[in-house]
């Protein structure tokens, strides 16, 4: 899942965003609303945790621009009220989490907002033995658990949650690493070899060949 937060407090930002990578989540950060307006207008998040207190751009302006995609807005801040809440909501935003706030709850959050992507995603992942649990952060295959690296489990996440579809390289860095990320390092080819090894035989996830990977609908289970 790549995730913008839009947050003026520095500190909080920068404390979300570490504790969101550990869960799994590709992580950005913007501490006004320009700044934020710019990493929309030329990345795909699939939420946007959202301050609508900001220096610059307002969160209400920032809002309105979001709208009408696929991305999410959760909107944080430190007006609780249900005028505030409906206020917000009004404006476009999927979701609203007066400050403050317990750290799981905006997790789940998150994760919920997620799975309203288009088209729907469900909360378990599964292709043929393999079942893939974002929430619980596990994989099986066989019904034996595997442990991968952060990087590996959102590779294999996003590949399974497009249902059969092509991912390019190029989305899977988008999607999984965040804007640090050099665009013409290997490292995605590099996760999508270890993870095939760690998801053994017979293998599922397919190379095609000048467009990217994917894990078919109807994928081998393990023998």
């Amino acid at each position: 899942m790549r995730v913008l937060i839009v947050e003026d407090e520095q500190a909080l930002a920068d404390a979300l965003a570490r504790g969101l990578r550990r869960e799994g989540m590709a992580v950005d950060v913007a501490y006004d609303g320009d700044e934020g307006s710019e990493k929309v207008g030329v990345t795909r998040y699939d939420v946007v945790v959202l301050d609508r207190d900001l220096p610059g751009r307002s969160g209400d302006e920032l809002c309105a621009e979001i709208v009408g995609g696929v991305t999410r807005v959760i909107m944080l801040t430190a007006s609780g009220t249900l005028r505030d809440k409906v206020e917000g909501l009004a404006l476009g935003a999927d979701d609203y989490l007066p400050k403050p706030f317990d750290f799981p709850e905006l997790v789940a959050r998150l994760r919920a907002l997620g799975r309203r992507a288009t088209p729907a995603v469900p909360p378990v992942l599964r292709a043929a033995d393999v079942v893939l649990d974002p929430a619980k952060r596990t994989v099986t295959r066989g019904g034996t658990t595997l442990e991968l690296t952060r990087k590996e489990f959102g590779v294999l996440e996003v590949l399974m949650a497009a249902r059969g579809a092509v991912v390019s390289s190029e989305e899977l860095l988008e999607r999984v690493w965040d804007e640090n990320a050099d665009p013409f390092t290997t490292t995605v080819r590099v996760t999508v070899m270890t993870l095939r090894k760690k998801l053994g035989e017979p293998g599922i996830i397919d190379t095609v060949v000048g467009s990217g990977y994917r894990v078919p609908a109807e994928a081998p289970a393990a023998v």
